[in-house]
This record gives structure tokens, C-alpha cells and sequence, in this order.
């Protein structure tokens, strides 16, 4: 008995020393420490694919910037290997520049963006540049679409892992901690790099980019209770004088100034640093996701050992990773609208085309929300996603765009209306909430002018006016006023220097359905002027000709009609598309006019027009158009008659682009038309056009059944393109088998 006593008390400190060594072990807890880099972030999820592999089991994380957002996910179940497969399939630079599909605007504000390549604030008569290049809507949607099933938990600290993130006060400089309230939100600010995202707003504190004050939250890691800490750092030192060829580069080498200095003590403080090396990297560089994801996994294999040992030492399993589901369906259960002043519920509510007791998918949200930023009339969308029962409340925050007037520029030239440069007033809100009007002022080889004014009322009917003046001249064959106008023939006249002027008012009601479909009716005032000097001065005393001030007049009338369109526009880009579907139809009906030419009966112009473009393979897509166009009808005014040639995006009147043919060369009261054109994007932007167009066109086609024979008229075009920063430039080479002759256009900027 003795012996054995004496054994237990000889024994008793070893067993002791084991015990508590065993619960050392089993409560070891393991902290993480994402910095913050931008696209150099990319590397952490390299970092994490390895910590993952050696059987580490993370307790706690903190990040910074591209770090929040990297650590959040993992923080909410996401594996390393999942966060690589989102990663790799998401196009950062799309999400960063905020590029809104084409589909998210409406009709209106599709013109608007496909009009001017500048776009100036303009307030109390000094212009301003925009405080952000990105809004960070497109990011902010992404990421409350993933974080979706974590969306219910305020408090941080109760995800999977536990977690917080560092914004900075941009008023105080002070740093903020970011432990509870909405996740995509609180990433969103911590990552809100300045001069790139718009400020995040919470709790009344404006936030910017927490790497500003600490890109490196070791110390906040340490007061959640981590005994080690794993630490993966994308900060690189000092850039020289020749890697500092960005604004975004210069604003981050001035940060790091203080960033680098910090970096010596806090590394200290890493139990395994791992340093990946991103000196060949810049923060934008977010077209290099599988490279810079490979390098963060190198850094961390060369910790393996340490790795390794800490996953023998912490003696628990590793948190089993969930099988995370794509949102699906969502039945909204009540939608709340805060911060819009200056718009009607009605307005935001026809934006987003989501009601209460509204079953939707993810997409539509996120294309209601895209639908919303798209009017420019927003700073910021925040929108937060909470469950109620087995519906989910949809809470809007938005924060209204101060800046209600604008200045806005282009440049264009092309072969029918010569060179012409375009400035632009936009006011928002002139009369009423939801309002807009615009003034174009176009200078150049010919003067114009458009004026517009619409109240958007979202879902229910819109109003509009519109006021628009050209005037310019063109050499049109005289066999085509002969054929329109009853002057007799001139031999010795080849062609005729015509000056065209119209000058159209319009008013109109519109409906509008998902920013794709449009239904307009309205009433017009049209004043129409042809008129020439060249039959003036003409010698030959047997052409008799209607003249007046020394001019000839073939049209000097005033008509009033009334009109209704329908329109589908799906296609994804204006002047370059790849996808997406046209329909357009078109009636008006002249009534009444002042009657220049003693002829007028009532009559109507009925136009439609289908197009599809489709992708064929990688890089090659092919648009394929039909159009036609009849006048219904006795009367003998010509002046509406289609006129086909040329190449083009502004349509004047009835003047349709042919290829093969120059402008205003093929008349008729009716044609068809049929187009197709392959577009083969050799690299970004730059595209080789190859087109054919065939027609028929002439008087009464449809009423005598020539519009289903042969083509009359065919041509052929050659070419390349550029999506500049003015808008397309477009180089054509046409030419068509009816004619000796070919020719080329140009168009260089955005048509207007």
C-alpha cells in the first residue's frame, strides 16, 4: 500500500503536467489575419487552400479591405476551395467599373448613355468632377447574394467562425471596428477603396477603406482570445518612380508610407507570416486571378512544416465546411423604401418590379436593383435581406445623388452629317419629382438642336416631350427628286445640292415593361423644308421650277399626325451587338398640313423592323435584321417616301442606311430590307465587320406583290471597328454589283 502511495505521489505532477498539456492543446484557439491589397488579396485564398490542407481548424478571423471580403466568406462556411472556384469564374473588372447591363436602363436613359462621352456634375455654375469612379453596386450585389444564407446573424461573432473587419471614419480618421450589423454592408466598407467606391454610410459614420488606418488587424485578432496567430500579408513596401503609373497606385504608395513603418511590429507579432510575393502585382490588377491565387499558395507551402506542427498541436477537428446553395426563390414580404426624397415610391417601386407577397429569383432582385442605379439618381443602394417566417423582408436605404444637373460632351463625324461636336445641359428634377429634362446644342458643318422632358412614373403611363432641329444639305441624284417631285427631266443635271431642314415636336404618353419593352402613342408636329439653289441658277429656261428668296422648294409644310410605337430592345450593345432581340413597329397618321404643294390627303407611314444577334463561337457573333416600310393611302405627298443608301446609326426621317449605295440614292413609297453582318472581336473593343444588305424598294411593293421577288438592289460591306472612349469608330468599304462605283464611311463617336 505504501509502495503504491508512494508511486501516485512520485507520479502525480507528470500526470498533472500531461493533463493540462492536453487542454492546452484541445483549447489552443488559432486566429487569422487577412491585409488588406485589392486584386492582391486574390492570394489569400491561395494561403487558405493550404492552411486547410495541413488540418488547421480557424477560430477567429479579422481582415482588412480585399481581406474582409476574402474572410467573411470563409468566416461564413465557404472552404478555400469553393472561395477558388467563385473567384476564378467572377469577372472583377466588370464588378469594379460597375458596368450595368444595357437591359437596366430604360429607353430614355439607353439614349442617354449611348449619346455623350463625357458627363460632367455641374452645381451652383461649377463643374465638378464625380467623387467615385464606381458606385460598387455590382460588388455590393455579389456579395449579398452569397452571404445570403448567413443574412439573418447581426452579431459576428455567432458565424461559423467568428469575425469582424476595419473600415476607417473618413471625418476623423479614426479606425473602426466592424463586428456587427449586416455582413455584405460592413465588407462593403472595410474594402471602400477612396476614389474608387462611393463612402459606405452606417450608423451615420461616412466609411472609407480600412487599410487607410490598419491593413493589418493583428491586434484586433489577439483581443478576440487567439493564441496563434496565422497571418497572410499582400502589402508589398515603397513602389519606385516607374510602377507608379496610376492614380490608385499613387494614393496607396502615400498610405503604405505609414503601412510599411507598422508592418515591422506587427509581423513580430505573427506566429507564421506568411509573405506572398506580390511585387510584380498592383491593387487593380484583377484580371490575374489564377496567378496571383497560385502565388498565395506557394507563400503558404513554404510554412508547411509550421503548419503542420500547429495542426498536431491544436488536437480538435476541423470545422466541417457547409454545402452551400445558390439563392433560388425569394417571396418578398414586405418592402421598405428609405432615403428617397426627390422620388416617388411609385418611381423606385417601377424600378425595381418587386411588390410584397412577390415570389423571385436572385437575378431579378439584383436586375431591379441594376434597374435603380442605372438612373444615375442614387450615390447609394443599400439593401438588406431579413427573414420573417418563410418569407424574406426587403429593407431599401438609398442615399440620393445631391448633383441634380449635368454637363455632357461628345464628338462625332461621319459622311452624311460631316463633323459635329454635341454639349448638353441634364436637369433633374425641374418641375417635378421623377423628372428630367435635357438640352442638346450641336455645333459643327450643321447646326441642330434636341430638347426633352420626361416624367418617369415607373410602372405606370410616362410623359414626354421632345423638340429636336436639322438642317444640312447632301448632293442627291436628280433622278430621285425627278422620280418624287414633278420637275421634268435635265439632262445636263447629274445631281442636286439639296438642303433638308425638319423641325419636329412631339408629345407623348409611354409604358414601359423590365426596362426592355416600350408602348408610345403620341401627337407630332412636323415642319419639313427641301429646297435647292442649284435648279435656281440653272440656264435651261424649260425646267419650270417653284421659286422663291432665289431657292427652289420641293416641301415647305407643316403636318400634324398622331403616332404609335412598340418596341423590344434586348440586344446588349447599340452599335456592336452579340445577343439579344430587336422588334420595332411604327405607324403614323398624317391628318392635317399646311399644304405647300396644294396635295395633301391624309395618309400613313407604317414601318417594322426585327433583328436577332446571336454568338456563333468564341469571339464571332452574327446580327441579322429585316425591316420594311409601306405608306397606306391616295395621297400624292412624296416628302415621306423611304430614301435608302448610306451607312449609319441616326436615322432622319425615312432616310434608311443601305450598304452599296450612297445616301438618299434608292426611293420609294415602300421597301424591304434584310441585313446581316458578322462581328469577329479580335481582341477588346476592336472588332472585323463583314455586312450584306439586299432590297427591294418602290412604289405600291406590297400592294402589287413585287416585295416577295428577287432583290433589286444588294451590296456588300468590309470593316473594323473600335469602342473607344468617344464611342465607336467604324470603318466601311461597300460596294454593290448594280454599280461602278463603291464607297467608304466613316463614323467616328457616338451617333446623336
Amino acid at each position: 500500500m505504501c509502495k503504491k502511495l508512494y508511486f501516485l505521489i512520485v507520479l502525480f505532477p507528470f500526470f498533472l503536467v500531461q493533463a493540462q498539456e492536453l487542454k492546452k492543446n484541445e483549447d489552443l484557439k488559432v486566429g487569422l489575419v487577412l491585409s488588406g491589397g485589392g486584386a492582391k488579396g486574390f492570394a489569400h485564398i491561395g494561403a487558405l487552400k493550404v492552411i486547410e490542407e495541413a488540418g488547421i481548424k480557424i477560430d477567429y478571423i479579422g481582415g482588412t479591405s480585399m481581406g474582409a471580403i476574402v474572410g467573411a466568406l470563409y468566416a461564413a462556411g465557404y472552404s478555400a476551395h469553393q472561395l477558388d472556384s467563385i473567384f476564378k469564374v467572377t469577372d472583377f473588372n466588370k464588378l469594379i467599373q460597375d458596368e450595368l447591363p444595357r437591359n437596366a436602363k430604360t429607353f430614355y436613359e439607353k439614349e442617354d448613355s449611348e449619346r455623350y462621352a463625357l458627363t460632367l456634375p455641374f452645381n451652383k455654375f461649377k463643374v465638378s468632377f464625380p467623387s467615385a469612379i464606381s458606385r460598387g453596386q455590382s460588388v455590393y450585389n455579389i456579395l449579398v447574394k452569397f452571404l445570403y444564407h448567413v443574412k439573418d446573424i447581426n452579431d459576428f461573432n455567432e458565424l461559423p467562425i467568428p469575425f469582424f473587419c476595419v473600415a476607417t471614419n473618413v471625418e476623423t480618421g479614426d479606425p473602426v471596428v466592424l463586428d456587427k450589423g449586416y455582413l455584405p454592408e460592413a465588407i462593403m466598407a472595410s474594402g471602400t477603396f477612396p476614389s474608387l467606391f462611393e463612402p459606405t454610410e452606417i450608423d451615420g459614420n461616412v466609411l472609407i477603406d480600412g487599410g487607410v488606418v490598419n491593413n493589418y488587424p493583428v491586434d484586433g485578432v489577439k483581443k478576440m482570445g487567439a493564441d496563434v496567430i496565422i497571418g497572410v500579408d499582400v502589402q508589398h513596401g515603397l513602389s519606385n518612380r516607374e510602377t507608379l503609373s496610376s492614380a490608385t497606385e499613387i494614393l496607396l504608395q502615400i498610405n503604405n508610407y505609414r503601412t510599411v513603418a507598422d508592418m515591422v511590429e506587427k509581423s513580430k507579432k505573427t506566429d507564421i507570416y506568411i509573405k506572398p510575393d506580390m511585387e510584380k502585382y498592383s491593387v487593380i490588377d484583377f484580371g490575374l486571378t489564377d496567378e496571383i491565387i497560385d502565388k498565395g499558395e506557394v507563400a503558404a507551402r513554404k510554412k508547411i512544416a509550421a503548419l503542420l506542427e500547429l495542426a498536431k498541436k491544436q488536437n480538435a477537428d476541423i470545422r466541417p465546411k457547409k454545402n452551400i446553395k445558390e439563392v433560388e426563390n425569394l417571396i418578398i414580404n414586405d418592402l421598405i423604401i428609405e432615403g428617397s426624397d426627390n422620388y416617388s415610391r411609385g418611381y423606385v417601386k417601377g424600378k425595381l418590379r418587386v411588390s410584397p407577397d412577390d415570389e423571385i429569383t436572385f437575378e431579378k432582385l439584383s436586375q431591379g436593383i441594376s434597374n435603380l442605379s442605372a438612373t444615375g439618381n442614387f450615390k447609394t443602394i443599400r439593401y438588406y435581406l431579413n427573414s420573417e417566417e418563410d418569407k424574406t423582408n426587403l429593407d431599401i436605404k438609398l442615399r440620393e445623388n445631391s448633383t441634380k444637373t449635368f454637363l455632357k460632351a461628345g464628338l462625332h463625324y461621319d459622311n452624311f452629317l460631316k463633323s459635329a461636336a454635341i454639349l448638353n445641359l441634364t436637369k433633374k428634377n425641374v418641375f417635378f419629382d421623377d423628372d428630367v429634362g435635357s438640352f442638346d446644342l450641336i455645333l459643327g458643318d450643321n447646326i441642330r438642336y434636341n430638347l426633352e422632358y420626361y416624367i418617369d412614373k415607373g410602372t405606370y403611363w410616362s410623359i414626354g416631350f421632345n423638340s429636336s432641329y436639322v438642317d444640312f444639305s447632301y448632293d442627291v441624284p436628280y433622278s430621285v427628286l425627278e422620280s418624287n417631285y414633278d420637275i421634268p427631266e435635265a439632262p445636263t443635271i447629274n445631281e442636286i445640292d439639296i438642303d433638308i431642314t425638319d423641325v419636329t415636336n412631339q408629345f407623348y404618353l409611354q409604358t414601359v415593361l423590365k426596362e426592355e419593352f416600350a408602348f408610345t402613342i403620341g401627337a407630332e408636329h412636323k415642319f419639313l423644308k427641301y429646297s435647292t439653289d442649284t435648279l435656281s441658277d440653272n440656264e435651261d429656261e424649260t425646267i419650270e421650277t417653284n421659286t422663291e428668296d432665289g431657292k427652289t422648294y420641293f416641301e415647305k409644310s407643316n403636318f400634324f399626325n398622331g403616332f404609335a410605337q412598340v418596341l423590344l430592345d434586348t440586344y446588349d450593345d447599340k452599335y456592336f451587338p452579340t445577343k439579344g432581340l430587336y422588334i420595332e413597329g411604327d405607324i403614323h397618321y398624317y391628318i392635317a398640313s399646311s399644304d405647300f404643294n396644294n396635295n395633301f390627303k391624309d395618309f400613313s407611314i407604317t414601318q417594322g423592323k426585327v433583328g436577332v444577334a446571336f454568338p456563333i463561337m468564341k469571339n464571332l457573333s452574327l446580327n441579322i435584321e429585316t425591316e420594311g416600310g409601306f405608306k397606306l393611302g391616295t395621297s400624292p405627298v412624296t416628302s415621306f417616301d423611304f430614301m435608302l443608301g448610306g451607312f449609319g446609326a441616326r436615322q432622319i426621317n425615312n432616310f434608311i442606311p443601305f450598304l452599296g449605295y450612297d445616301f438618299i440614292n434608292i426611293p420609294g413609297n415602300s421597301y424591304i430590307k434584310s441585313y446581316a453582318s458578322f462581328d469577329y472581336e479580335v481582341s477588346n473593343k476592336a472588332h472585323l465587320l463583314m455586312s450584306l444588305n439586299f432590297a427591294n424598294v418602290d412604289d405600291d411593293l406590297y400592294r402589287t406583290g413585287e416585295w416577295f421577288t428577287l432583290p433589286t438592289y444588294s451590296g456588300y460591306g468590309v470593316g473594323c471597328g473600335w469602342e473607344s472612349f468617344i464611342g465607336p469608330v467604324q470603318v466601311i468599304y461597300t460596294w454593290s454589283p448594280e454599280r461602278d462605283s463603291n464607297n467608304i464611311f466613316f463614323s467616328v463617336g457616338y451617333w446623336f
